[in-house]
This record gives C-alpha cells, sequence and structure tokens, in this order.
C-alpha cells in the first residue's frame, strides 16, 4: 500500500492553500493580506485580500471584477514575484502559463524542500486567446481534478467550431437565433478567436460579419483586444429586429432569464466539457451542446502527472476519488486536498 504523502512548503488552513515561508496564500477563499492568485475566475480571485500577485494579463481582468481600487501587482511568466517584506532567504516564486485563460498561471515554489507546484485551473490543449500552458518540473504537484474522469477525452476544437457554424447556418436559414451559452470569461473569448480563425481558413464565411454578445461579456472582450488577442468582430445584443440569423455569446444565466424573451425564435446551444455527456445537454434543457471546456481532460491530467517529474501528487475540487484510485494502482503517491474551490462551467 502506498503511503500518503504529505505537503512540503504549503500548508491547507482554513483561507487556503499558504506558504508559511513566504506569509502568503494562493487563490485564498477568506480575506488575507497577501495573495497570489494563479488567475481572475471568482471561485480563485476573491475580494478582501490586503495585496494581489498575479500575472500582469489578470491585472486588468481583476481591477474589473474586483474593483479598481485593489492593490494588485503584476508580472510576467518566469518573473521572480517579489511579495515585499518575505525574509531574505524566502522560497523563490514564479508564474508559468496555465493555458486556461487570459493570464492564468501556474504557481512555482522553489524551497530546500524541493519545488511544489501548483496549477490552478489548466489545459494543455492550444487556445489562441491565452499563453500556452508550461510543463513545469517538480517534486510535488497540486492539480485540479475537474475533468478526471477518463471519459472526458476533448474532441478536436477545430471540428466543434465547425459544428457551431454549422448550427449558426442552420437557424439562420429559419429565421432563428442561435443562443450560444457560454462562460463570461475565458470561454466567450476563446470562442471569438477559434471563430476569426475559422473565417479566415474557410472559403465560406460564417453567417453574419459579426457575434452578438450579452452585456456581461462586452468589457472583458475588451480587455482582450487590449491585450492584444485577435478575435472574430462583436457587437452589442440589444435589438429583437436585428438578431434573427444571428449568433449571439450569453452567459448560463441567461438561459431561461427575462433577458431571453428579446428573441423571438431562438435556439439555445451550450460550451462546456460536461456537455460530454449527452443527459447533462437533456437535463439543462439545452437544444445543443458542443464539447469545449477551458479545463484539461483525462489524458491533458495524464500528460501532466507524468510529464512533471512529480513523486507526490495532490489533487484538488473534481473527481480526485477517481483519480486517486488510478495513481495509487500504478505506484503513485498521491492524497487529496479538500479546498473551496468550485467549478465556473
Amino acid at each position: 500500500m502506498n503511503e500518503s504523502p504529505r505537503l512540503h512548503t504549503i500548508e491547507l488552513t482554513d483561507n487556503g492553500l499558504y506558504c508559511p515561508a513566504l506569509e502568503a496564500y494562493i487563490d485564498p477563499w477568506k480575506p488575507v493580506g497577501r495573495a497570489i492568485i494563479t488567475h481572475a475566475h471568482s471561485d480563485h480571485a476573491s475580494m478582501g485580500h490586503g495585496h494581489y500577485f498575479a500575472h500582469h494579463d489578470s491585472v486588468p481582468i481583476l481591477r474589473h471584477r474586483l474593483g479598481n481600487d485593489i492593490d494588485v501587482r503584476g508580472f510576467d511568466y518566469g518573473e521572480p514575484l517579489d511579495l515585499g517584506g518575505a525574509a531574505n532567504d524566502a522560497p523563490a516564486v514564479t508564474l508559468h502559463s496555465a493555458g486556461h485563460v487570459l493570464g492564468s498561471s501556474q504557481v512555482r515554489i522553489e524551497s530546500g524542500e524541493g519545488v511544489t507546484v501548483i496549477t490552478g485551473d489548466f489545459k494543455i490543449e492550444p487556445d489562441p486567446s491565452c499563453a500556452p500552458f508550461e510543463l513545469v518540473q517538480c517534486d510535488q504537484l497540486i492539480t485540479e481534478a475537474t475533468f478526471a474522469m477518463p471519459i472526458y477525452r476533448w474532441p478536436a476544437i477545430e471540428s466543434e467550431i465547425a459544428d457551431i457554424v454549422s448550427w449558426w447556418r442552420h437557424c439562420a436559414a429559419r429565421g432563428k437565433t442561435a443562443v450560444l451559452c457560454a462562460y463570461a470569461f475565458g470561454k466567450a473569448q476563446r470562442i471569438l478567436a477559434e471563430l476569426l480563425r475559422y473565417a479566415e481558413a474557410e472559403d465560406e464565411p460564417p453567417p453574419a460579419p459579426h457575434v452578438l454578445q450579452h452585456g456581461a461579456m462586452e468589457t472583458l472582450t475588451e480587455l482582450y483586444r487590449a491585450a492584444g488577442i485577435a478575435m472574430y468582430p462583436t457587437a452589442a445584443a440589444k435589438d429583437a429586429d436585428v438578431v434573427a440569423g444571428q449568433l449571439v455569446l450569453a452567459p448560463p444565466s441567461a438561459s431561461g432569464s427575462t433577458w431571453m424573451k428579446r428573441f423571438r425564435k431562438a435556439e439555445i446551444g451550450f460550451c462546456s466539457g460536461w456537455m460530454q455527456v449527452r443527459g447533462n445537454r437533456r437535463r439543462r434543457g439545452y437544444d445543443r451542446g458542443f464539447i469545449i471546456s477551458d479545463h484539461a481532460d483525462w489524458p491533458q491530467l495524464m500528460q501532466l502527472i507524468d510529464g512533471s517529474g512529480a513523486s507526490a501528487v495532490f489533487p484538488t475540487h473534481g473527481n480526485t476519488d477517481i483519480l486517486i484510485r488510478y495513481l495509487r494502482e500504478r505506484g503513485r503517491a498521491c492524497e487529496p486536498l479538500a479546498t473551496a474551490f468550485s467549478d465556473e462551467e
């Protein structure tokens, strides 16, 4: 039987993952003095911290979501983090791309006990809307396990985008609006970036010269454009008379809301890794489901774990039981971490 590994450098506390030598937390879920933020999704970046440290692409998004008055410092990937006030012999900390959304980072902490990497949310699949994932060697790996079941294996993104355009054309031919539900930060912008790539590669363009957006997405999309991310043209979804035949991006919360009443005839689709299981689409009442995720699938998780060289793995938030059993059966030291992270998909 494998002996349960113990964390070094990092502790799990009531406030979140804590590095005593740095006097700093990673993605804390309660207010703390110093918070290293892996990315700006609300389950990883919460309000009330004294000081925030993140990748510089996350800074405008953090200010948009948490307030312009937060004390936040941005860093490049690979740049040593100066947390201010840490001891001279404190562990070295750097950020490395997680490939999840714009500015998403893994946190690498190197001390005399070895190297610990906290992935945050990540994916290895290429994505034109953010920096590519960087595989970081480590001794201990703390990884998300959102889709840690062998059934989750993402199809090629190109085929899913082609299916979205085909569905859009189908709706347009029938005078309907194609309302595509996707998470407002990250997923929506990835779809727009992929649609631009599709439009540039195909002889037949999509049905309309722009995509309409729900108001919850507009500022975030403009922040992506300001960061240099090329995306399909967009406009605001405001007038019911101009949306028949259009593709409209909206957050999942818009489905079934009064906002939807502006569309006289519409079909509703949903983009998520959960659409791999057809029953999820039926239960949620969507007309179409598209398997597009900003998280790692099972093969990507295995690629990370095997490639990192970690002797101990600590999965968190997701299907940890299945992953732990699988890794232990193959001789890998593994122990779950019960964190407060949730699933933004």
